[in-house]
C-alpha cells in the first residue's frame, strides 16, 4: 500500500467521513486515474488525495487548497509546480506546506516559496541550493561535475542551453540527423549504463 493510499483510508474513515474523497497515484492504471480526475473536475469528489503524479497537466479551476505533506522531501521547483495546481479559477487559493522538520535550513528553503511566485527565481534558488547533479548519471543533486559548477553564476547560459535543447527536440526528436549522431551515441551509451534516455 502506498503512503497516499494509507492517508486516503485514514482520512476517509476518521477525519472527513462526510466528504467524498478520491485517490490518484502513479501505480494506478491511467484510465482509472482519468476517471477519478474527471469526477474531481466535476465536483463529485471534494478532496483529492494524490502523490506528485498531479504535479503537471492537471487543470481543475475549482481546486482552491493544496496541502503538501512532508514538504521537505520535495525540491523547490517541484513544490512550485504542485502549488500551481490550485488557484487556476476565479476563487482565491492557498498552498500549505507541512513538514515535521525543525531544521532552520529546511524552513529557510521552504520560505523561498513564501517570498516569490516567480518560477525562474525558484528554479535558480533550487539549483543554487542543490547543485546541478550529474549531467549524465543518476545523482540529482550536488556539484559532481566540476564543469557544471560555473553555470550557477551565469543563468544566461542555462537559458540558452534550454532554448537550444527545445529547438533540437523540435527539429530532430529521435536524433536521426547526421550532425546529431555523436549526441545520440553518447546518450545511448549512458542508457546502457542505467540512465533512462528516451530517443
Amino acid at each position: 500500500m502506498t503512503a497516499a493510499e494509507e492517508l486516503f483510508w485514514h482520512r476517509s474513515s476518521h477525519v472527513v467521513p462526510t466528504l467524498n474523497l478520491g485517490l490518484v497515484h502513479g501505480q494506478m492504471p491511467s484510465s482509472e486515474r482519468e476517471t477519478v480526475m474527471a469526477k474531481f473536475r466535476a465536483g463529485e469528489i471534494d478532496v483529492l488525495v494524490a502523490t506528485s503524479v498531479v504535479e503537471v497537466g492537471v487543470d481543475v479551476p475549482n481546486a482552491t487548497v493544496m496541502l503538501v505533506q512532508n514538504a521537505e522531501r520535495f525540491g523547490l521547483a517541484q513544490l512550485h509546480q504542485l502549488r500551481g495546481r490550485v488557484g487556476r479559477g476565479s476563487e482565491s487559493a492557498c498552498c500549505l506546506l507541512v513538514t515535521g522538520s525543525n531544521s532552520p535550513e529546511v524552513i529557510e528553503r521552504l520560505n523561498v516559496l513564501v517570498r516569490t511566485n516567480d518560477g525562474f527565481k525558484i528554479a535558480s534558488e533550487d539549483l543554487a541550493r542543490r547543485g546541478p547533479g550529474e549531467l549524465a548519471g543518476t545523482r540529482q543533486h550536488g556539484l559532481s561535475d566540476p564543469e557544471m559548477s560555473g553555470l550557477l553564476g551565469d543563468t544566461r547560459i542555462l537559458i540558452w542551453a534550454r532554448e537550444d535543447a527545445l529547438k533540437l527536440i523540435g527539429d530532430d526528436p529521435r536524433l536521426e540527423q547526421a550532425i546529431h549522431q555523436p549526441l545520440k551515441h553518447y546518450l545511448t551509451r549512458h542508457s546502457r549504463e542505467g540512465q533512462d534516455w528516451t530517443l
